[in-house]
């Protein structure tokens, strides 16, 4: 115990994260500068502090340093009513019949997987001593009408993270100011903003240390160290320590990680086959073997003439990737895709039935209350047929349309400017082309060739990442004017606009390569100019390799950056902060001239990071932006599967370690599943079929060899076959090469080479398309159109093959939502009976909920006599009850049940 700590609270192990009276548990901090003169911050403080007491949460203030903490408790019976009002879903009372509702069918496959499965794969399952299994307990949503459902006098009934959760939704509906009508004048995060409050957040459960028996410290050490990587993940416990959101988005990556092994082992199958036989590529050896065939100049002027076999290196590595195999490893990847997300689907629908989270809906969420204080003078209501409730609804064409326009005006605009960075970019390489320093050198093309990608596709990195940032304010700006209803829908339209900028942001560049360049160039008698530039042209074997190239530096590149920043920025913010709390949280001297520094956990987590909402969006979007890596453009780069996994192996890691060192801790969200990130990546999935057979057709030469080879049965001259002749003498003004060493003495050059199927100049249509390159573009599109339906048509198949919910689920539900509506009729009528008894006839219990309004109970709160979300709003037009006037007739006699389903 530290003595400077004793002497301000008498017990440091007592009040290390409890109240002075070390029984009542500390839910939630909220941190001020004590030293603020400001009398309206004062008064702020003090209304608000006054409104959650009103609500009935618990308050105790620690003033013995600059930084006053408030600290934060909430009751039992706090607790009970805004469960309800949330419509938690919390596990009932063990029925007499539940254990024979997990029923495990005999037979020989599933008997010999539960034989093998666990000393084969032993090494990877967690250790159930550390993390014991929860117990299994239907769910059901919490009422405080059908209190024998629930068993909810046993101490840890309500667990941390729902405490801190109910203590979040209060804070953010409470007011600050007398005046009601202001309608910017209510919750926690108006008072952050406005440096009211410096800070307020959840406490970790205990500190980092190993030999500590906190849950905080068995989770750093069983799951988020490094030497862990290749061990399950404890879901249950990470659920039940950082709630759903944050559960459910490890579960995703843990599934997402494995099922990239496969495809990283038919990537890895693609990439030795290419570098196994590439020394019998017949191709590679004619480029090699070449030296005699000269090809045109690459830039005006200063470019000079250049044999074909200084590609030699290039052309074996584009074997390398582009080889017979590519074809099959594109045709796999569109079905692993397909094959991803319909496991998902099953793997998820287990996870949410253990979680309770199957019947959660967003309608049932709660409304922001920024939004619901930005309708404070709207008179329009609606019934919202999930909770019952009226609520205030924003007319669309006055208010919702014209805030939906100018902000996705705004974004579009963005979007412009970032493609417009891309054409700048590629401007730059353009001029590259053109630059006598460089190629004036007279250094070799095939270096060039690997060089100019690679410094281009940094500059592209860099571009892309500044880019980020400043999109990122802007597109949050967008959202905040736009009238969304709940947490979820706000979100999920700050995701979406995020996304769709780093979608152009990444990608445009990829695909710049992939569909745009060295499709028309020109001829060197009439080439294609842009601002007065040449057009990039590819070299021999087409762009794939250098496709391959920028997808390597970007997509590596990005991943190595954010391995560094994963731990590293925290890291040093920590330090800063930690730095930073010598003016900050120390006390002011006392008498004896000793600086006291308080030692619990609420100034222990004063110095760690800040947990946002957006702060798990980063971590979705970096694996969203992966997938469409490996998905889309996997064609040009086999190896992305691979290198993805190797990434998301540290990464689980890595994020486990830094939520639980470096961040304060989450306030626990509920969610259903992954939102519209699932719906991202089922888009992504059906544009990776098209974009990889117009990769196939267009960027690589496998229809040109594989018709080369039907008319005449051997690749053998194919890319002599591919090349046209020039005459040197049709060169357009300025563009000929000044300074040719290949003219010298005798050896004048008349003709060159380039990579078109064109006439010969000695044809009566000099340089005009030949019927062969017709009817090669006519295979092209036949087979993109082919390899699109056939390969859709086979993820049609796989996803109806694959139900969403597994057969045995299915029916474990049924056989849950029988019992526990079987129980609670029994209940009923018991309850029935005993009611009869004195009153002859069912009266309600006192502070429940019925269909006519409210019963109050004898030591309920006026605020009790409302079903409301916290203190969002006045009685008259804000508060969301249960009425029977608020009820659609249609629903009058619906008696509704709900379960586990």
């Amino acid at each position: 115990m530290c003595k400077t700590c004793r002497r301000v609270h008498g017990n440091c192990g007592g009040t290390w994260k409890y109240f002075q009276d070390q029984k009542r548990i500390v839910d939630y901090v909220l941190a001020f500068n004590g030293e603020d003169s400001s009398a309206v911050a004062q008064a702020k403080r003090a209304k608000y502090q006054q409104n959650l007491e009103a609500e009935g949460l618990e308050i105790e203030t620690e003033n013995c340093q600059r930084i006053h903490f408030v600290k934060i408790h909430v009751p039992v019976n706090v607790l009970s009513h805004y469960c309800e009002i949330m419509k938690m879903q919390m596990p009932m009372k063990k029925l007499d019949n539940q254990d024979k509702i997990i029923m495990r069918d005999f037979s020989i496959q599933s008997t010999l997987v539960r034989l093998f499965r666990r000393p084969l794969f032993n090494f990877v399952i967690i250790d159930r001593q550390k993390f014991a299994p929860p117990e299994y307990r239907l769910m059901y949503e919490y009422t405080r009408d059908k209190t024998y459902l629930f068993d909810d006098r046993e101490p840890n009934f309500f667990t941390p993270s729902i405490r801190i959760a109910v203590a979040h939704f209060i804070l953010e509906r409470a007011y600050f100011s007398d005046a009601v009508e202001e309608k910017k004048d209510i919750g926690i995060r108006r008072l952050l903003e406005d440096q009211v409050y410096l800070d307020a957040y959840p406490l970790h459960d205990g500190c980092t240390d190993v030999k500590s028996s906190c849950q905080r410290a068995l989770l750093l050490e069983e799951w988020a160290s490094i030497s862990k990587w290749i061990k399950h993940q404890p879901l249950d416990h990470i659920k039940e320590y950082f709630g759903v959101k944050i559960a459910m988005y490890f579960a995703w990556l843990g599934f997402y990680t494995h099922m990239l092994i496969p495809a990283s082992v038919v990537g890895l199958i693609c990439f030795f086959y290419g570098l196994l036989t590439y020394p019998g590529n017949r191709i590679s050896e004619e480029v090699c073997n070449d030296n005699t065939t000269i090809m045109c100049p690459q830039c005006d002027r200063y470019c000079d003439y250049w044999r074909l076999n200084s590609t030699c290196t290039i052309s074996k590595l584009a074997y390398i990737f582009d080889n017979e195999m590519t074809i099959v490893f594109s045709i796999f990847m569109s079905v692993w895709a397909t094959l991803y997300l319909e496991m998902w689907k099953r793997y998820s629908s287990r996870i949410q039935h253990r979680w309770g989270i199957t019947e959660y809906c967003s309608l049932a969420e709660p409304p922001r209350p920024q939004y619901l204080s930005r309708l404070k003078n709207i008179k329009k209501m609606m019934f919202n047929v999930a909770t019952g409730a009226q609520e205030p609804s924003p007319p669309f064409w006055t208010k919702k349309f014209p805030s939906f326009l100018y902000s996705y005006s705004v974004i579009f605009l963005f979007i412009l400017l970032t493609i417009a960075a891309v054409f700048g970019i590629v401007v730059y390489r353009m001029s590259l082309m053109t630059s006598k320093n460089i190629y004036g050198d007279g250094g070799s093309v095939s270096g060039k060739l690997i060089i100019f990608p690679a410094t281009t596709a940094s500059i592209n990195l860099l571009a892309s990442t500044i880019l980020t940032y400043a999109y990122q304010y802007v597109a949050e700006y967008m959202t905040n004017i736009e009238y969304r209803r709940t947490q979820t829908e706000y979100n999920e339209s700050l995701n979406l606009k995020i996304y769709l900028f780093e979608f152009v942001n990444y990608y445009s560049s990829i695909f710049y390569i992939a569909f745009v360049k060295g499709k028309f160039p020109g001829y060197p008698a009439k080439y294609n100019r842009l601002l007065n530039l040449r057009q990039e042209e590819c070299s021999p074997g087409g762009c794939l390799m250098e496709l391959c190239i920028q997808l390597a530096i970007i997509m590596v590149g990005k991943q190595a950056i954010g391995a560094i920043t994963e731990i590293l920025i925290p890291f040093l913010v920590q330090k800063f902060k930690e730095f930073r709390s010598v003016l900050g949280i120390e006390a002011a001297s006392n008498e004896n001239g000793e600086r006291l520094i308080c030692c619990n956990q609420w100034t222990k987590d004063f110095n760690l990071i800040n947990w946002h909402d957006r702060s798990l969006f980063n971590e979705y979007l970096k694996m969203v932006i992966q997938y469409g890596f490996i998905t889309i453009f996997v064609v040009a780069f086999p190896l992305a599967p691979f290198f993805a996994l190797l990434n998301n192996v540290f990464e689980t890691r890595l994020d486990a370690k830094k939520f639980l060192l470096y961040y304060k801790r989450a306030v626990p969200q509920r969610v259903r599943d992954l939102g519209i990130w699932y719906n991202i990546m089922h888009v992504v999935g059906k544009v990776a079929v098209i974009a990889s057979a117009f990769i196939i057709a267009f960027s690589s030469n496998f229809i040109p060899r594989l018709m080369y080879v039907h008319y005449y049965g051997t690749d053998e001259g194919f890319v002599n076959h591919t090349l046209a002749y020039f005459n040197v003498s049709d060169f357009e003004p300025n563009s000929a090469p000044e300074n040719s060493s290949f003219n010298t003495g005798m050896s004048n050059i008349t003709m060159c080479r380039y990579s078109e199927y064109r006439n010969p100049p000695d044809h009566p249509q000099p340089y005009k398309r030949p019927s062969q390159y017709w009817q090669i573009l006519a295979i092209r599109l036949t087979f993109v159109v082919i390899y699109q339906n056939l390969v859709s048509f086979v993820q049609i198949v796989v996803a109806w093959a694959i139900p969403d919910v597994p057969t045995r689920l299915q029916d474990q539900i049924k056989r849950e939502q029988y019992l526990t509506n079987e129980y609670i009729i029994e209940q009923e009528k018991l309850k029935m009976q005993r009611n009869s008894t004195g009153a002859g006839g069912h009266a309600p219990r006192p502070g429940t909920y019925t269909h006519n309004g409210y019963v109050p109970s004898e030591d309920s709160s006026p605020d009790d006599e409302k079903l409301n979300y916290g203190s969002v709003a006045d009685d008259s037009e804000y508060t969301l009850r249960m009425q029977t006037d608020d009820f659609d007739p249609t629903y009058e006699g619906c008696s509704i049940v709900t379960s586990r389903v």
